[in-house]
Protein backbone atom coordinates (compact mmCIF):
# COMPACT_ATOMS: atom_id res chain seq x y z
CA UNK A 1 0.00 0.00 0.00
CA UNK A 2 1.17 3.53 -0.82
CA UNK A 3 0.70 5.91 2.11
CA UNK A 4 0.85 9.72 2.19
CA UNK A 5 1.56 11.49 5.50
CA UNK A 6 -0.19 14.85 5.07
CA UNK A 7 1.28 17.46 7.39
CA UNK A 8 3.81 14.73 8.08
CA UNK A 9 6.48 17.04 9.46
CA UNK A 10 4.49 17.77 12.61
CA UNK A 11 5.80 16.34 15.86
CA UNK A 12 2.79 14.04 16.20
CA UNK A 13 2.25 12.93 12.60
CA UNK A 14 5.94 12.07 12.20
CA UNK A 15 5.45 9.59 15.08
CA UNK A 16 2.59 7.99 13.12
CA UNK A 17 4.89 7.73 10.11
CA UNK A 18 7.66 6.26 12.26
CA UNK A 19 5.27 3.62 13.58
CA UNK A 20 4.39 2.63 10.02
CA UNK A 21 8.09 2.40 9.17
CA UNK A 22 8.82 0.26 12.24
CA UNK A 23 5.78 -2.04 12.15
CA UNK A 24 4.07 -1.66 8.78
CA UNK A 25 4.20 -3.33 5.39
CA UNK A 26 4.07 -0.64 2.71
CA UNK A 27 5.24 0.03 -0.84
CA UNK A 28 5.86 3.73 -0.35
CA UNK A 29 5.48 6.35 2.38
CA UNK A 30 5.61 10.02 1.39
CA UNK A 31 6.03 12.85 3.88
CA UNK A 32 3.94 15.70 2.48
CA UNK A 33 4.00 19.25 3.74
CA UNK A 34 3.80 22.87 2.63
CA UNK A 35 7.33 23.23 4.07
CA UNK A 36 9.42 21.17 1.64
CA UNK A 37 12.63 21.59 3.66
CA UNK A 38 10.92 20.19 6.77
CA UNK A 39 9.46 17.34 4.70
CA UNK A 40 12.93 16.43 3.46
CA UNK A 41 14.34 16.56 7.01
CA UNK A 42 11.54 14.31 8.31
CA UNK A 43 12.07 11.79 5.51
CA UNK A 44 15.78 11.71 6.34
CA UNK A 45 14.96 11.25 10.03
CA UNK A 46 12.81 8.21 9.16
CA UNK A 47 15.78 6.81 7.24
CA UNK A 48 14.00 4.16 5.14
CA UNK A 49 14.48 3.40 1.42
CA UNK A 50 10.72 3.41 0.78
CA UNK A 51 10.23 6.87 2.34
CA UNK A 52 10.33 10.05 0.26
CA UNK A 53 8.87 13.56 0.51
CA UNK A 54 6.74 16.00 -1.47
CA UNK A 55 5.33 19.51 -1.43
CA UNK A 56 1.56 19.84 -0.92
CA UNK A 57 -0.81 22.71 -0.15
CA UNK A 58 -4.36 21.45 0.45
CA UNK A 59 -5.73 24.91 -0.33
CA UNK A 60 -4.69 24.18 -3.92
CA UNK A 61 -7.28 21.46 -4.33
CA UNK A 62 -6.72 20.37 -7.91
CA UNK A 63 -2.98 19.87 -7.48
CA UNK A 64 -3.47 18.14 -4.12
CA UNK A 65 -6.12 15.76 -5.46
CA UNK A 66 -3.91 14.87 -8.42
CA UNK A 67 -0.96 14.14 -6.13
CA UNK A 68 -2.95 12.14 -3.56
CA UNK A 69 -4.67 10.07 -6.25
CA UNK A 70 -1.39 8.17 -6.64
CA UNK A 71 -1.79 6.81 -3.09
CA UNK A 72 -4.02 4.28 -1.32
CA UNK A 73 -4.22 5.86 2.14
CA UNK A 74 -3.62 9.28 3.71
CA UNK A 75 -2.78 9.87 7.36
CA UNK A 76 -3.76 13.48 8.00
CA UNK A 77 -1.81 15.38 10.64
CA UNK A 78 -2.98 18.87 9.65
CA UNK A 79 -4.58 21.33 12.06
CA UNK A 80 -8.29 21.51 12.93
CA UNK A 81 -8.76 24.57 10.70
CA UNK A 82 -7.48 22.65 7.66
CA UNK A 83 -9.39 19.39 8.16
CA UNK A 84 -12.32 20.29 5.92
CA UNK A 85 -9.98 21.17 3.03
CA UNK A 86 -7.68 18.20 3.62
CA UNK A 87 -10.58 15.72 3.86
CA UNK A 88 -12.12 17.05 0.66
CA UNK A 89 -8.84 16.42 -1.15
CA UNK A 90 -8.47 12.93 0.31
CA UNK A 91 -12.05 12.02 -0.58
CA UNK A 92 -11.89 13.16 -4.21
CA UNK A 93 -8.47 11.54 -4.66
CA UNK A 94 -10.09 8.17 -3.94
CA UNK A 95 -7.94 7.32 -0.90
CA UNK A 96 -8.65 5.87 2.50
CA UNK A 97 -8.17 8.54 5.18
CA UNK A 98 -7.62 8.95 8.88
CA UNK A 99 -6.87 12.02 11.00
CA UNK A 100 -6.21 13.10 14.58
CA UNK A 101 -8.87 15.69 15.33
CA UNK A 102 -12.34 14.43 14.43
CA UNK A 103 -14.25 17.67 14.93
CA UNK A 104 -16.94 16.97 12.36
CA UNK A 105 -16.59 18.52 8.91
CA UNK A 106 -15.03 15.30 7.64
CA UNK A 107 -18.45 13.62 7.65
CA UNK A 108 -19.67 16.00 4.93
CA UNK A 109 -17.60 13.96 2.47
CA UNK A 110 -18.86 10.53 3.52
CA UNK A 111 -20.70 9.87 0.26
CA UNK A 112 -17.60 10.67 -1.77
CA UNK A 113 -15.59 8.11 0.20
CA UNK A 114 -18.40 5.58 -0.27
CA UNK A 115 -18.44 6.16 -4.02
CA UNK A 116 -14.77 5.08 -4.10
CA UNK A 117 -15.31 2.16 -1.72
CA UNK A 118 -13.02 3.84 0.83
CA UNK A 119 -13.19 4.65 4.52
CA UNK A 120 -12.42 7.85 6.43
CA UNK A 121 -11.92 7.70 10.21
CA UNK A 122 -11.89 11.17 11.79
CA UNK A 123 -10.27 11.51 15.20
CA UNK A 124 -7.90 8.66 15.95
CA UNK A 125 -5.11 9.54 18.35
CA UNK A 126 -5.25 9.15 22.11
CA UNK A 127 -8.44 11.11 22.65
CA UNK A 128 -10.41 10.85 20.51
CA UNK A 129 -9.35 7.43 19.23
CA UNK A 130 -7.94 5.21 21.96
CA UNK A 131 -10.58 6.44 24.41
CA UNK A 132 -13.31 5.42 21.95
CA UNK A 133 -11.86 1.91 21.82
CA UNK A 134 -11.66 1.71 25.62
CA UNK A 135 -15.30 2.76 25.98
CA UNK A 136 -16.46 0.31 23.30
CA UNK A 137 -14.58 -2.54 25.00
CA UNK A 138 -16.44 -1.95 28.28
CA UNK A 139 -19.83 -1.06 26.81
CA UNK A 140 -19.98 -4.08 24.49
CA UNK A 141 -19.95 -6.35 27.55
CA UNK A 142 -23.04 -4.71 29.05
CA UNK A 143 -26.74 -5.17 28.32
CA UNK A 144 -27.48 -1.59 29.41
CA UNK A 145 -25.07 1.34 29.74
CA UNK A 146 -25.95 3.97 32.31
CA UNK A 147 -22.98 6.32 32.05
CA UNK A 148 -19.68 6.81 30.30
CA UNK A 149 -17.10 9.20 31.71
CA UNK A 150 -14.03 9.72 29.55
CA UNK A 151 -11.09 11.57 31.11
CA UNK A 152 -7.53 12.28 30.11
CA UNK A 153 -4.42 14.12 31.18
CA UNK A 154 -2.32 15.54 28.33
CA UNK A 155 1.00 16.43 29.90
CA UNK A 156 2.71 18.61 27.34
CA UNK A 157 3.74 22.27 26.93
CA UNK A 158 0.91 24.66 26.27
CA UNK A 159 2.23 25.84 22.88
CA UNK A 160 4.97 23.58 21.53
CA UNK A 161 3.51 23.87 18.01
CA UNK A 162 1.05 25.96 16.01
CA UNK A 163 -1.56 23.19 15.89
CA UNK A 164 -1.40 22.65 19.67
CA UNK A 165 -1.80 26.40 20.24
CA UNK A 166 -4.80 26.40 17.90
CA UNK A 167 -6.32 23.48 19.82
CA UNK A 168 -5.98 25.38 23.11
CA UNK A 169 -7.70 28.47 21.73
CA UNK A 170 -10.43 26.33 20.15
CA UNK A 171 -11.24 24.22 23.20
CA UNK A 172 -11.68 27.17 25.56
CA UNK A 173 -13.71 29.40 23.26
CA UNK A 174 -16.59 30.44 25.59
CA UNK A 175 -19.14 30.31 22.75
CA UNK A 176 -18.09 26.96 21.33
CA UNK A 177 -21.28 24.97 20.62
CA UNK A 178 -19.44 21.64 20.63
CA UNK A 179 -18.61 21.75 24.34
CA UNK A 180 -21.46 19.53 25.45
CA UNK A 181 -22.47 16.64 27.65
CA UNK A 182 -25.02 14.02 26.61
CA UNK A 183 -27.65 13.69 29.33
CA UNK A 184 -31.05 11.99 29.25
CA UNK A 185 -31.19 11.97 25.47
CA UNK A 186 -30.05 15.57 24.94
CA UNK A 187 -26.80 17.34 24.12
CA UNK A 188 -26.37 20.15 26.67
CA UNK A 189 -23.92 22.96 25.97
CA UNK A 190 -21.72 23.90 28.92
CA UNK A 191 -19.13 26.66 29.47
CA UNK A 192 -15.39 26.15 30.00
CA UNK A 193 -14.50 24.69 33.41
CA UNK A 194 -17.92 23.08 33.82
CA UNK A 195 -18.64 20.06 36.03
CA UNK A 196 -15.33 19.71 37.91
CA UNK A 197 -14.56 16.15 38.93
CA UNK A 198 -11.51 14.67 40.66
CA UNK A 199 -9.93 11.95 38.54
CA UNK A 200 -7.14 9.65 39.71
CA UNK A 201 -4.80 8.82 36.85
CA UNK A 202 -2.04 6.17 37.07
CA UNK A 203 1.30 7.37 38.42
CA UNK A 204 3.25 9.53 37.87
CA UNK A 205 0.20 11.73 37.17
CA UNK A 206 -2.06 11.12 40.17
CA UNK A 207 -5.18 13.04 41.15
CA UNK A 208 -6.36 16.24 39.49
CA UNK A 209 -9.56 18.19 38.96
CA UNK A 210 -10.78 17.82 35.38
CA UNK A 211 -13.43 19.76 33.46
CA UNK A 212 -15.72 19.14 30.50
CA UNK A 213 -13.94 19.60 27.16
CA UNK A 214 -15.26 19.73 23.56
CA UNK A 215 -14.22 16.33 22.23
CA UNK A 216 -15.95 14.21 19.63
CA UNK A 217 -16.37 11.16 21.91
CA UNK A 218 -19.50 12.77 23.37
CA UNK A 219 -21.19 12.63 19.97
CA UNK A 220 -19.72 9.42 18.60
CA UNK A 221 -20.42 7.38 21.73
CA UNK A 222 -23.97 8.73 21.91
CA UNK A 223 -24.56 7.40 18.40
CA UNK A 224 -22.85 4.07 19.06
CA UNK A 225 -24.67 3.53 22.37
CA UNK A 226 -28.14 4.56 21.21
CA UNK A 227 -29.39 0.92 21.32
CA UNK A 228 -28.25 0.64 24.96
CA UNK A 229 -30.12 3.81 26.03
CA UNK A 230 -27.14 5.48 27.68
CA UNK A 231 -28.14 8.16 30.20
CA UNK A 232 -24.94 10.18 30.53
CA UNK A 233 -21.76 10.79 28.53
CA UNK A 234 -19.15 13.24 29.77
CA UNK A 235 -15.65 13.94 28.43
CA UNK A 236 -13.12 15.71 30.65
CA UNK A 237 -9.51 16.66 30.34
CA UNK A 238 -6.61 18.42 31.96
CA UNK A 239 -3.17 19.72 31.07
CA UNK A 240 -0.24 20.39 33.43
CA UNK A 241 -1.21 22.39 36.51
CA UNK A 242 0.57 25.57 35.41
CA UNK A 243 -1.13 25.44 32.02
CA UNK A 244 -4.56 25.07 33.61
CA UNK A 245 -3.86 27.99 35.96
CA UNK A 246 -2.92 30.20 33.01
CA UNK A 247 -5.93 29.16 30.95
CA UNK A 248 -8.33 29.75 33.84
CA UNK A 249 -6.89 33.23 34.39
CA UNK A 250 -7.16 34.08 30.68
CA UNK A 251 -10.74 32.79 30.68
CA UNK A 252 -11.71 34.75 33.81
CA UNK A 253 -10.39 37.96 32.25
CA UNK A 254 -12.21 37.38 28.96
CA UNK A 255 -9.17 36.76 26.76
CA UNK A 256 -10.69 33.62 25.24
CA UNK A 257 -13.33 35.76 23.53
CA UNK A 258 -10.39 36.52 21.22
CA UNK A 259 -11.49 40.14 20.86
CA UNK A 260 -10.04 41.93 17.83
CA UNK A 261 -7.75 44.77 18.87
CA UNK A 262 -5.68 47.32 16.97
CA UNK A 263 -2.11 48.16 17.97
CA UNK A 264 0.26 50.40 16.02
CA UNK A 265 -1.84 50.03 12.90
CA UNK A 266 -2.09 46.23 13.11
CA UNK A 267 -5.31 44.36 13.90
CA UNK A 268 -5.36 40.89 15.46
CA UNK A 269 -7.23 38.66 17.90
CA UNK A 270 -5.84 38.95 21.42
CA UNK A 271 -5.57 35.16 21.83
CA UNK A 272 -3.69 34.94 18.53
CA UNK A 273 -1.12 37.34 19.97
CA UNK A 274 -0.88 35.39 23.23
CA UNK A 275 -0.53 32.14 21.29
CA UNK A 276 2.26 33.64 19.16
CA UNK A 277 4.08 34.78 22.31
CA UNK A 278 3.75 31.38 24.01
CA UNK A 279 5.13 29.56 20.95
CA UNK A 280 8.26 31.73 21.15
CA UNK A 281 8.77 31.59 24.92
CA UNK A 282 10.63 28.92 26.90
CA UNK A 283 7.68 28.67 29.29
CA UNK A 284 5.30 27.93 26.43
CA UNK A 285 7.53 25.16 25.05
CA UNK A 286 8.48 23.27 28.22
CA UNK A 287 6.80 21.56 31.15
CA UNK A 288 7.95 19.53 34.14
CA UNK A 289 6.14 16.26 33.37
CA UNK A 290 5.57 14.81 29.91
CA UNK A 291 3.22 12.09 28.75
CA UNK A 292 -0.41 11.07 28.42
CA UNK A 293 -2.86 9.29 30.67
CA UNK A 294 -6.36 7.99 29.93
CA UNK A 295 -9.20 7.08 32.30
CA UNK A 296 -12.52 5.70 31.06
CA UNK A 297 -15.25 4.77 33.55
CA UNK A 298 -18.38 2.96 32.38
CA UNK A 299 -21.32 1.99 34.59
CA UNK A 300 -24.11 -0.31 33.47
CA UNK A 301 -25.79 -3.68 33.71
CA UNK A 302 -23.79 -6.84 32.99
CA UNK A 303 -25.35 -10.27 33.53
CA UNK A 304 -28.12 -8.59 35.47
CA UNK A 305 -25.71 -6.86 37.88
CA UNK A 306 -24.83 -3.19 38.20
CA UNK A 307 -21.09 -2.89 37.50
CA UNK A 308 -18.41 -0.25 37.06
CA UNK A 309 -15.73 -0.96 34.46
CA UNK A 310 -12.67 1.31 34.65
CA UNK A 311 -9.93 1.34 32.03
CA UNK A 312 -6.67 3.26 32.23
CA UNK A 313 -3.47 3.30 30.21
CA UNK A 314 0.26 3.56 30.88
CA UNK A 315 3.37 4.04 28.76
CA UNK A 316 7.16 4.21 29.19
CA UNK A 317 8.49 7.03 31.37
CA UNK A 318 9.64 10.33 29.92
CA UNK A 319 12.72 10.46 32.15
CA UNK A 320 15.15 9.37 29.42
CA UNK A 321 15.52 5.78 30.62
CA UNK A 322 14.10 4.80 27.20
CA UNK A 323 15.51 7.31 24.72
CA UNK A 324 12.63 7.15 22.22
CA UNK A 325 10.21 8.16 24.99
CA UNK A 326 12.26 10.97 26.52
CA UNK A 327 10.72 14.37 27.19
CA UNK A 328 8.12 15.64 24.74
CA UNK A 329 8.17 12.38 22.77
CA UNK A 330 6.36 10.68 25.67
CA UNK A 331 3.44 12.88 24.65
CA UNK A 332 3.80 12.92 20.86
CA UNK A 333 4.32 9.14 20.60
CA UNK A 334 1.16 8.51 22.62
CA UNK A 335 -0.89 10.59 20.20
CA UNK A 336 0.84 9.60 16.97
CA UNK A 337 1.18 5.85 17.40
CA UNK A 338 -2.59 5.11 17.48
CA UNK A 339 -3.06 6.81 14.09
CA UNK A 340 -0.15 4.77 12.73
CA UNK A 341 -1.72 1.55 14.04
CA UNK A 342 -5.14 2.44 12.63
CA UNK A 343 -3.59 3.11 9.22
CA UNK A 344 -1.98 -0.33 9.30
CA UNK A 345 -5.27 -1.99 10.31
CA UNK A 346 -6.93 -0.36 7.29
CA UNK A 347 -4.09 -1.53 5.06
CA UNK A 348 -4.56 -5.08 6.42
CA UNK A 349 -8.33 -4.98 5.86
CA UNK A 350 -8.99 -5.17 9.62
CA UNK A 351 -11.76 -2.58 9.60
CA UNK A 352 -15.49 -2.37 8.92
CA UNK A 353 -17.52 -0.10 6.66
CA UNK A 354 -17.19 2.54 3.97
CA UNK A 355 -17.57 6.31 4.02
CA UNK A 356 -16.69 8.63 6.93
CA UNK A 357 -17.41 6.64 10.09
CA UNK A 358 -17.03 7.13 13.82
CA UNK A 359 -14.07 5.12 15.23
CA UNK A 360 -16.43 3.03 17.38
CA UNK A 361 -17.93 1.42 14.26
CA UNK A 362 -14.64 0.67 12.49
CA UNK A 363 -12.08 -1.20 14.62
CA UNK A 364 -12.04 -4.15 17.04
CA UNK A 365 -10.78 -2.83 20.42
CA UNK A 366 -8.94 -6.02 21.37
CA UNK A 367 -6.99 -6.08 18.10
CA UNK A 368 -6.10 -2.43 18.63
CA UNK A 369 -5.06 -2.98 22.28
CA UNK A 370 -2.81 -5.86 21.25
CA UNK A 371 -1.08 -3.60 18.75
CA UNK A 372 -0.62 -0.89 21.39
CA UNK A 373 1.01 -3.42 23.71
CA UNK A 374 3.63 -4.20 21.05
CA UNK A 375 4.59 -0.51 21.34
CA UNK A 376 4.74 -0.59 25.19
CA UNK A 377 1.43 1.27 25.51
CA UNK A 378 -0.70 -0.79 27.90
CA UNK A 379 -4.45 -0.76 28.59
CA UNK A 380 -5.45 -1.77 32.13
CA UNK A 381 -8.96 -2.97 32.97
CA UNK A 382 -10.79 -3.30 36.29
CA UNK A 383 -14.40 -4.31 36.84
CA UNK A 384 -16.34 -4.20 40.11
CA UNK A 385 -19.93 -4.71 41.20
CA UNK A 386 -21.80 -1.70 42.57
CA UNK A 387 -24.03 -2.43 45.54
Amino acid sequence: MKIFALGGTGKICRESALDIVQFGDFKKLTIGDINLTAAKETAEWLNHPKVDYAYIDVNNKLESIALLSEYDLVIDGTTISLNAASTECIAHAGCHGINLNGFGEEYNFSEVFKSHGKIMVPGFGMTPGTTNMMAVYACDQMEKVNSVRVSHGAYRPIAFSGSITETTIYEYDPQLPGRTVFENGNFIQVPPFARPREIELPQPYGKSIQYIIPHSETFTLAKYLAPKEVDLIEVRGTWPKENMELIKTLYNYGFFNNTRISLNGHEFGIMEAIGEYLQKSDKGKTTELYGYSLHVEVEGIKNGQLVRHTLTHTHPASDGSISDWAGLRAYTRNVGIPMGIAAQLIAQGKYKGEGALFPEFVFDPEIFFNELAKRQILIHSKEEQIN
